[in-house]
């Protein structure tokens, strides 16, 4: 089957909405994608117009994106692309969704500490008991 892969570099504009639906987690979050370029007349980088992608994710993928995910990171998004138009209030709607892959943070704009999950311990990632962040996290020994 040919489907169009795509890799997104941007950032989390919005919280992860996690759900448990009846076919298992079910996660989604807006991605703000914004081009630069060195524009030689003023030498300086310009930004592009941003756009923005609804990025989907199932199972395990979901219930990690929950836990390890806010606003305003960096990621990088590895997925099926999606574009669906709808008619509505009398227009046409054209809407751009990523099926995730796989999604990390953009390490070329921070670190990251990443912590393996155990299969059937789903708490370490729940969307209530976020991880602390890196700079938070307590040295072992």
């Amino acid at each position: 089957m040919n489907e169009t892969m795509v890799t997104l570099v941007g950032n989390a504009a919005t919280a992860v909405d996690y759900r448990e639906a009846a076919t298992g987690p079910m996660a989604r979050f807006r991605m703000a994608v914004t081009p630069r370029r060195w524009d030689r007349e003023k030498q300086d980088w310009v930004d592009g117009r941003t756009s923005f992608y609804t990025v989907w994710a199932w199972r395990t993928l979901a219930a990690n994106l929950a836990g390890s995910v806010s606003v305003g990171e960096p990621l990088v998004v590895h997925g099926r692309l999606k574009v669906r138009e709808e008619e509505r209030d009398g227009g046409w709607k054209t809407s751009v969704d990523i099926e995730a892959v796989a999604v990390g943070h953009d390490l070329t704009r921070g670190t990251a500490a990443f912590r393996r999950v155990a299969r059937g311990e789903p708490s370490l990632t729940s969307p209530t008991q976020r991880q602390k962040p890196a700079t938070e996290a307590v040295s072992v020994s």
